[in-house]
């Protein structure tokens, strides 16, 4: 396995994420193609051609483009076209920068499949899907608001063939679905392209919809989602790593294992000590 860091986790723009990452010897980089420094529309043909060649200088290799937009992801049918479109373009992106992944939340999948907001989900994602597989390339979608068994479902309704497969997030796991993660790594395991090396702790239940919609900035009052969730430093909290580590094996996985650092006074600390923490699991 290869280790990656999610480049905005050190908070210090694009060149000097890169350089960071590359100084603390990750293999790679995983880069949001949605921020300013990293946009589909505003980076030419030229420039695609100098990052790519700025990466590969540093050492580095992209793990995946993140193309996550915000909001409701792909659950507002009215919102789609429009961000289904822009998906296509960091495809494109990520092409152009020799990386056949991108990494998105889609919004929550639920648990029955005659929901109203299952169809719309799986319409958009069939879509991009589609563009994904022609272009050989994936999207991946990120483990977090649904049980490993719902999205397993999700996927295997729209196809194997459709050009879609999992971002495994074990802390959002742990965090919203307190779900056991070597389970839900055999559950998903065909469909696991990318990783994200994080951890965190589940302080109590919470509901992923509301814990999402406050994410995606709708009001609720009187509910803090710091009360029922926390990321802490690899190792720290309830992700059982080691034994994640050898399941993801199990299953044939050799890709990328990219830290995401979105808490913490310092991410550079914090960072270099979960790349150091990885190698020695994985030596």
């Amino acid at each position: 396995m290869k280790i990656g860091v999610m480049v905005e986790s050190f908070r210090v723009g694009l060149d000097e994420g890169l350089k960071a990452a590359a100084g603390i010897k990750a293999d790679g980089v995983q880069i949001y193609a949605t921020g300013d420094a990293l946009k589909p529309d505003t980076l030419n043909a030229k420039g695609r051609s100098e990052l790519r060649r700025r990466i590969a200088d540093l050492g580095l290799e992209i793990s995946a483009l993140c193309g996550d937009f915000g909001g409701h992801g792909f659950q507002i049918a009215a919102e789609n076209a429009e961000k289904i479109d822009a998906t296509r373009k960091v495809i494109d992106l990520a092409l152009d920068l020799g990386c056949r992944i991108v990494t998105t939340h889609i919004g929550v999948v639920p648990a029955a499949a005659d929901h109203p907001r299952y169809a719309v989900l799986a319409k958009a994602c069939a879509a991009i899907g589609r563009y994904a597989n022609e272009m050989n390339a994936v999207l991946a979608i990120e483990t977090g608001p649904e049980p490993a068994a719902i999205l397993r479902g999700f996927l295997d309704d729209i196809g194997m063939d459709a050009g879609l497969g999992v971002n495994f997030d074990p802390a959002n796991l742990v965090m919203v679905c307190r779900e056991n993660i070597p389970e839900a790594v055999r559950i998903l395991g065909k469909y696991i392209v990318h990783t994200h090396a994080k951890d965190g702790l589940n302080l109590k239940p919470v509901d992923p919809e509301q814990l999402y919609g406050a994410f995606a900035g709708d009001a609720t009052v009187g509910f803090d989602w710091r009360a029922y969730i926390r990321e802490v430093p690899l190792g720290k909290g309830q992700v059982p790593f080691a034994v994640y580590l050898a399941t993801l094996r199990e299953t044939g996985y050799d890709g990328f294992l990219t830290v995401e650092r979105e808490a913490g006074e310092n991410p550079r600390a914090d960072i270099s000590e979960a790349v150091q923490y990885l190698r020695s699991l994985i030596k």
